[in-house]
């Protein structure tokens, strides 16, 4: 059923993209820089395209946007996940020799232990 429902939402998506992209399909000219600024350095750089790919492009370029600063925000939370889960690892590995080197005192607790590692 979720299935179905996903596939029914993204078919509704790509029916609104296209019909966006249909109705906008002049062409519009994107400039660099202004006019005055463009004739001052010598720089007319200009290109012509459908307005739908504005449009698309523009909310592409804000989600990549977007994604980046937020896996650059997450760093900070992914690098203290990362040091806790070695230190974990450090302290199993301390604590199994330790437990190696002094051996149970009850014959119960190493019953107990051997059942655990197998």
């Amino acid at each position: 059923m979720i299935r179905w429902l996903k596939w029914l939402v993204l078919g509704l998506l790509a029916l609104m993209l296209v019909t966006v992209a249909l109705a906008n399909r002049g062409a519009v000219t994107l400039r660099l820089l202004p006019d005055d600024l463009a004739a001052f350095l010598g720089l007319d750089l200009a290109v012509e395209m459908p307005l739908f790919l504005v449009i698309l492009g523009g909310v592409a370029a804000g989600l990549l946007i977007g994604f980046l600063w937020e896996w650059l925000r997450e760093h900070r939370h992914r690098a203290d996940a990362s040091a806790r889960g070695r230190e974990i690892a450090r302290l199993e590995r301390e604590l199994a020799s330790m437990r190696d080197a002094k051996g149970p005192a009850d014959e119960v607790l190493a019953l107990i232990d051997r059942r655990k590692a197998s």
